[in-house]
């Protein structure tokens, strides 16, 4: 079996690409032939022995990028172990609670159950107040969201450990 591994995203303004390129790069380290791609890039599974995908979380929802990507693949998904990752909450605080709880999105969730992932993560992200539109910005005012870079990237980089050792074994 390959050892090549996907690390699929959607990304808006680039954060949760860095979560991806990062966990690429202890996947790498773990010898692993990792790829990181934006999800609308990718066409086949077939050269992968496990997919990483993940998406920056806008009101709750996946970036439709990401969300497209699981729809399309899921038969493939199912097939092969799958890891889950989601990133948005700013703020300090374990960010499933900042959340109310929240760990994935309620439209991908049958398709999630179909596939069964190993594990689905919730990464801290970040709110570039430079980088949104007004509307952006009421809405992180009314979810009472904090403008800044939360990423933890610890808790980032053990979760990708984690991923490797689940598939070295």
């Amino acid at each position: 079996m390959s050892d090549k591994v996907l690390i699929a995203y959607g990304s808006k303004y680039g954060s949760t690409a860095e979560i991806a390129e990062a966990i690429g790069q202890v996947l790498r380290e773990a010898g692993f032939d990792a790829d990181v791609h934006s999800a609308e890039t990718v066409q086949d599974l077939a050269p992968y022995r496990a997919v990483v995908l993940g998406s920056g979380v806008y009101a709750g929802m996946w970036r439709k990028e990401a969300a497209q990507f699981l729809e399309a693949h899921q038969a493939g998904l199912a097939e092969r172990p799958v890891w889950l990752f989601s990133s948005g909450p700013s703020g300090e605080g374990d960010p499933v609670e900042l959340l109310d709880g929240w760990r994935f999105p309620d439209a991908q969730k049958p398709i999630a159950d179909r596939i069964s992932p190993r594990d689905m993560a919730v990464f801290h992200g970040n709110i570039d107040r430079d980088k949104l539109n007004l509307a952006e910005k009421l809405i992180v005012k009314a979810v009472k969201g904090e403008f800044g870079d939360f990423r933890d990237w610890d808790a980032i980089r053990n979760w990708a450990s984690d991923v490797a050792g689940a598939l070295s074994s």
